[in-house]
């Protein structure tokens, strides 16, 4: 995966890494003398070498599910009339604020597990299931814990900006909360790697999210959108405009919007797993992403309410079957694309010297097999961080 284009293939290939890092990865004749007698050797018996897998949007950390919510769907219930009746995002906050962090953990875990057992080595959780300002640290914490728990890396995005909360009733009002004092303290308390917000008629108007993007700018922070989901308000723009690290989700997203994004170089975030599971019909346009020169990830979009996801496995069949993204897409978008989606290209993502070992061993004949098989997990093993 090295480079900006393609698999890179390498046929019968050494990786060699010390501690972390790896230092050197390409044709055996080439790789630097052991030296140290002590030096471990595995023989791969000619399976696939990849980058661990990075799923870059993920909301891993909350307390309870929405079966119910599932339920209702089936029987012709819209995602907007869910959400209008107390449902929705708001059902996930009253169960996720009565929980506490060790209790937020131990849900959180048998996800991020799944994710773990299919190769994945770095995963991002976003809070936003909170609203106030202890509720959102405890879900930062939380996942924070996780990557203790756990030898996986975790990077925390804040999405105070995801829903007016319950005793909120005055959007401006809130988001000058989020903005002026809950985004700088958890900033402060080093729980905050990237900021998110959710630009939607159902959420936050594009002024609003500005103005949270101006506070995580001041605050050193990059950020990132959930944009153009169920309606064009623009927000591929709006993220280009700030230089966001992504724009997610982007079904509804204008050619000036994925030309905003290929100036910028943020990165699009296609979410197979809540197209699917609210039954949209409008996809991406990922066509003129391609003919822009716009990068794609893929993830999980793993939450209660749109996309109980836990492969990226499968969302990479998803990406490929509903999305039409070729196999290479596919790869490319849980590896380097969703690294860089991240901010993280310079640690993981690809196998080259100077990054962490973090590796998927995979029992396949073709990386095309990733992409192709439905609920089958080819991990022979999974390094992360040369362990």
């Amino acid at each position: 995966m090295g480079g900006n284009a393609g698999l890179g293939v390498v046929e019968n290939a050494t990786v060699v890494a010390r501690g972390e890092q790896i230092v050197y990865a390409g044709p055996p004749a080439s790789a630097p003398d052991p030296g140290d007698a002590g030096t471990e050797v595995i023989d791969c018996e000619g399976r696939w070498i990849t980058p661990g897998l990075v799923d870059c949007h993920t909301h891993l950390v909350h307390a309870g599910n929405r079966a119910d919510e599932f339920e209702m769907r089936l029987r012709g219930a819209t995602y907007q009339q869910i959400a209008a009746s107390g449902g929705g995002i708001m059902s996930t906050l009253r169960a996720t604020r009565a929980a506490t962090q060790d209790e937020l953990v131990r849900e959180a875990l048998p996800r991020l597990d799944a994710l773990i057992a299919e190769g994945v080595t770095t995963v991002e959780i976003k809070s936003g299931y909170g609203l106030d300002t202890e509720s959102e640290r405890k879900m930062l914490r939380a996942a924070r814990q996780l990557g203790h728990e756990r030898p996986v890396g975790i990077r925390t995005t804040f999405l105070g900006a995801h829903a007016l909360p319950p005793e909120a009733s005055d959007a401006d009002a809130y988001i000058s909360l989020v903005a002026d004092q809950m985004l700088p303290e958890l900033a402060d308390a080093n729980l905050v790697d990237a900021v998110d917000g959710f630009c939607e008629g159902i959420a936050f108007s594009p002024a609003q999210i500005a103005r949270v993007f101006a506070a995580a700018h001041a605050c050193g922070l990059r950020v990132k959108l959930h944009a153009d989901q169920l309606s064009n308000l623009h927000g591929a723009a709006l993220a280009a405009r700030h230089h966001a690290l992504s724009a997610d989700h982007l079904e509804y997203t204008d050619e000036a919007g994925v030309q905003a994004m290929a100036r910028a170089g943020t990165v699009a975030v296609l979410l197979p797993g809540a197209f699917y599971f609210l039954r949209e019909k409008t996809l991406p346009p990922v066509e003129l992403m391609r003919r822009h020169g716009v990068r794609m990830a893929v993830a999980t979009d793993m939450n209660p309410g749109t996309s109980p996801l836990t492969s990226l496995l499968l969302a990479m069949n998803m990406a490929a079957t509903q999305f039409r993204l070729t196999v290479e897409e596919c790869l490319a978008g849980v590896t380097r694309e969703a690294a860089r989606a991240l901010g993280i290209l310079h640690e993981t993502g690809t196998v080259e010297a100077g990054k962490y070992a973090d590796l998927a061993i995979w029992d396949i004949g073709s990386p095309a097999e990733l992409v192709y098989r439905m609920g089958c997990n080819p991990l022979h093993s999974r390094v992360w961080r040369g362990r």
